[in-house]
């Protein structure tokens, strides 16, 4: 299959095996793990399910090169003699970004300059005119990771990061990430095969999320630009093939997701964003202080939530942890409930023991995603 590529995909840290699924799931080959990235083999049409389609994926990068690297001679040399010509018009745009993890280079803005330098230099030289840097909407984004001594160059597939989905327009004060929501529903093993709750659910990004796996809904149905619909081999009706097998493979949902939010001007966000998902028949936004609510009826209830941890929002963490903990133990029954914080201590106050315990980190802190089973009736009588 001379039209296949390597590719890979960037995630979250503690997401990497759900990725990994996702990818084999999709059909994609030769997949291999790393920490906070997961590679595979594809080809166009695949980058272009891979961007739609995967949950847990940041970013979609294409390798175009690599080389040994140990000064920033060496740096500008390699990416000068490359032929930039075969991915950039000399009259077109283009934007650098550069991670690195180096004893020699240790600034990334300056390694994505003297890059960007390269590669104008090069078109200047050749073709009397250079590219434009254009860090909005340019037509190639190149990515540059060096690690010790190696220099990946990559062309960035996906443009703007996997999260910004496209329905959210309203936001609070914490927001959380989607890509972060989706794995988290995803690790907490919620299959659509019962009712759903996220009892503090701000802007509504868990259940819009929880919403599209329960139906098998893409969820990058609603971006409006991938980076490689600027590419010179962006092929529109592959493109919409493959949008259309996708959505061919939808399911339907039998269950409720239920979201409560205590702020009046969250539940009104959260609604917002749920309409621009094109998710309202799925999802039930109601405005409830969880603390005073009990679950109705006796079925199973899956719940997924991300409380406040005193980061940005000014609580008394103690109490609020413990009414967590009480209200769970007197009015949810049946319940498996699953939060996230990076208020360590806080945990010590919910006053359950959890039944599983999974190390994240969610905007650059430390966090665990928490596992609590709520037995009907007493744990004793569950058991015989």
């Amino acid at each position: 299959m001379e039209n296949n590529y390597k590719m890979v995909a960037k995630t979250l840290f503690g997401f990497e095996d759900l990725l990994e699924r996702e990818l084999i799931q999709l059909g994609a080959m030769d997949v291999k793990k790393g920490v906070r990235n997961v590679s595979f083999t594809g080809d166009k049409g695949f980058m272009y399910k891979a961007n739609l389609a995967l949950r847990t994926a940041i970013k979609i990068l294409k390798p175009i090169h690599t080389f040994e690297v140990r000064n920033e001679q060496e740096l500008y040399d390699n990416i000068y003699k490359m032929s930039w010509e075969n991915y950039l018009k000399p009259t077109g745009s283009l934007a650098v970004d550069a991670t690195v993890n180096s004893q020699v280079f240790t600034h990334s803005l300056y390694i994505a300059q003297k890059t960007k330098d390269a590669i104008v230099d090069k078109f200047r030289d050749t073709d009397g005119q250079r590219p434009n840097v254009d860090l909005k909407f340019p037509d190639v984004k190149i990515n540059v990771h060096i690690d010790r001594s190696t220099c990946n160059i990559s062309l960035d597939a996906s443009g703007d990061s996997l999260h910004k989905r496209g329905y959210k327009t309203a936001t609070n004060i914490a927001p959380i990430n989607e890509v972060l929501a989706a794995g988290l529903v995803m690790l907490s093993g919620w299959d659509g095969q019962s009712d759903f709750m996220d009892p503090m659910c701000g802007s509504g990004t868990i259940l819009a999320e929880a919403a599209m796996i329960a139906c098998n809904i893409p969820p990058n149905l609603m971006r409006k630009e991938f980076a490689f619909e600027r590419w010179a081999d962006w092929d529109v009706d592959l493109f919409e093939k493959i949008e259309e097998s996708l959505l061919n493979k939808t399911r339907d949902f039998h269950h409720k997701i239920i979201g409560y939010d205590k702020s009046p001007s969250a539940v009104a966000k959260a609604k917002e964003n749920i309409k621009n998902a094109h998710l309202e028949e799925f999802v039930h936004i109601q405005h409830e202080d969880f603390f005073k609510t009990q679950k109705g009826g006796d079925d199973k209830l899956h719940m997924v939530f991300n409380p406040p941890y005193g980061e940005r929002l000014d609580i008394d963490m103690e109490n609020f942890y413990k009414t967590i903990g009480d209200t769970l133990k007197q009015g949810y029954p049946g319940t498996d409930a699953w939060f996230i914080t990076s208020n360590l201590d806080a945990l010590k106050h919910v006053g359950l023991r959890p039944s599983r315990k999974i190390h994240l980190v969610n905007a650059k802190l430390e966090a665990r995603f928490v596992k609590y089973v709520m037995y009907e009736g007493s744990k004793k009588a569950s058991k015989q």
